[in-house]
């Protein structure tokens, strides 16, 4: 599970500001299983925490033993969320760092940064230019949808 600010083009209508990553635009939070494919897509604004567009993608998604984090989403409020959604039987990991300001690969981090890269390889996804969120979505899932065609 991880989210990935986009910045808007000027025919955007919906914008928000991310602090963190200073990108004026939306927020994709996308949860992918092993392979890197997508259980659950949700489009947001830039200002809505990562927490927050987890909970709103999580609420499409219904299945998964466990949900993988970055450093993010800790606190004991998601854990607890993601269970009332999903179920009781799921398990919240997040995947830490081991050093603070050292660069090392985390394995379990890479298959979600793997999926956006593949996101970005398609031109109308690399930045925001649709006027409203809900026809941002669709164009993720045709993404995803183009990439399982291609490994049959």
């Amino acid at each position: 599970m991880d989210a990935q600010s986009v910045k808007n083009a000027d025919t955007a209508e919906h914008k928000g500001y991310d602090a963190g990553k200073k990108v004026s635009g939306i927020k994709r939070p996308v949860a992918v299983d092993t392979q890197g494919l997508p259980h659950a897509v949700a489009v947001t604004t830039a200002e809505v925490t990562d927490r927050q567009g987890a909970v709103q993608a999580l609420a499409r998604c219904k299945t998964g033993p466990s949900v993988l984090a970055d450093g993010g989403y800790t606190g004991r409020p998601f854990a607890e969320h993601v269970q009332k959604t999903l179920g009781e039987h799921v398990t919240v990991q997040i995947a830490k760092r081991s050093e603070l300001h050292t660069f090392k690969v985390i394995p379990t981090r890479w298959v979600v940064e793997r999926s956006f890269a593949w996101l970005e390889k398609h031109r109308r996804l690399w930045k925001n230019a649709e006027r409203t969120l809900n026809t941002r979505s669709p164009f993720i899932h045709l993404a995803f949808l183009g990439i399982l065609l291609k490994r049959l």
